[in-house]
């Protein structure tokens, strides 16, 4: 009885047809192929040379638009409201008066050395009495108006952004915004038309004092005859020589009174900030003239060519 029983026992515990798995614990055919979330991709560390260049390459580019909106502002303040007197007054005496001492000195030496370093090389090719035009030229068109606005930079618009930044971190612009009267207005605008008015004239000076100091070493110690040497400089050098330069430093001006201010303007606080505004203003503002000069010296090429075809090129 019991060993037929057994195989029925067995029968009945044999294996059916295998049950389906409930549909929340089969895994899904997306976790299958892609495994484990990998997460975001990891940063790069903050040392990184390539992290550290994005970052100063987009503080430049948000530096620039800072820039052109501060330069917007102050263009608006001075067609809106005219500058007083009193304010500009000062700004004419520090900008105008006190530069023309080292822009004088600045364009002599400019002028002497010139002729010295130039001399040997026309001497030897027989053309020492044409070295006249290629020292007045070279200080009307390029020498002159670069280096008045690189002494102008230097001089004037350091101290701007340190007088301006200085200003900020004692809160005095705060105090004049409480006041009612725009620091862009009572502060910018001024120091900007003081260095675009006065710089053509810094720039006049530096050729003239550069001409002298040249024609002087040439003439009195490297022997050159004085008739030709300024002979060969009239016939080289003409009145739109001596305009395009002038021409050129409105831009440098405008470039250095605006750089400057706006780094006095956002300068951080304590006194190294101070200095770091002074120092950023200056080298910004001699790459700012740089970049000009080159830009400026293409358009009154193409400029010049489009109207006097056959006269060469200008600057």
């Amino acid at each position: 009885m019991d060993a037929t029983a057994a195989p029925d026992a067995s029968a009945s515990a044999s294996p059916g047809p295998p049950t389906a798995r409930p549909a929340d614990s089969a895994p899904t055919p997306d976790a299958r192929a892609e495994g484990p979330n990998p997460g975001p991709p990891p940063r790069p560390p903050e040392d990184s040379p390539v992290r550290k260049l994005g970052e100063q390459f987009f503080d430049a580019v948000a530096e620039v638009g800072n820039l052109a909106v501060f330069s917007g502002l102050t263009l608006m303040w001075l067609v809106r409201r005219r500058p007083r007197w009193s304010t500009l007054v000062p700004n004419f005496y520090v900008i105008g008066v006190k530069s023309m001492p080292v822009v004088a000195v600045t364009g002599t030496f400019i002028g002497m050395v010139l002729a010295v370093q130039a001399h040997r090389q026309f001497e030897a090719m027989g053309m020492e009495t044409r070295l006249g035009s290629v020292i007045n030229i070279s200080l009307v068109k390029e020498l002159g108006p670069v280096l008045a606005a690189t002494m102008l930079a230097g001089r004037v618009g350091s101290a701007m952004a340190a007088e301006l930044g200085t200003m900020r971190v004692t809160e005095q612009v705060d105090a004049l915004d409480v006041l009612g009267a725009n620091p862009i207005a009572y502060l910018a605008v001024p120091r900007l038309l003081a260095c675009v008015l006065l710089i053509p004239l810094l720039t006049l000076m530096a050729d003239f004092m550069g001409i002298i100091g040249g024609a002087v070493v040439s003439t009195q110690m490297l022997g050159v005859d004085s008739y030709h040497y300024w002979a060969h400089s009239r016939a080289f050098v003409g009145g739109l020589d001596i305009f395009a330069g002038v021409f050129k430093s409105y831009f440098f001006g405008a470039a250095i009174a605006l750089i400057s201010c706006h780094r006095g303007f956002n300068c951080s606080a304590g006194a190294e900030g101070v200095g770091k505004a002074a120092t950023e203003a200056f080298v910004t503002s001699f790459v700012a003239i740089l970049f000009l000069d080159f830009c400026l010296g293409l358009m009154w090429n193409k400029l010049y060519v489009a109207i006097w075809p056959n006269s060469g090129t200008l600057i």
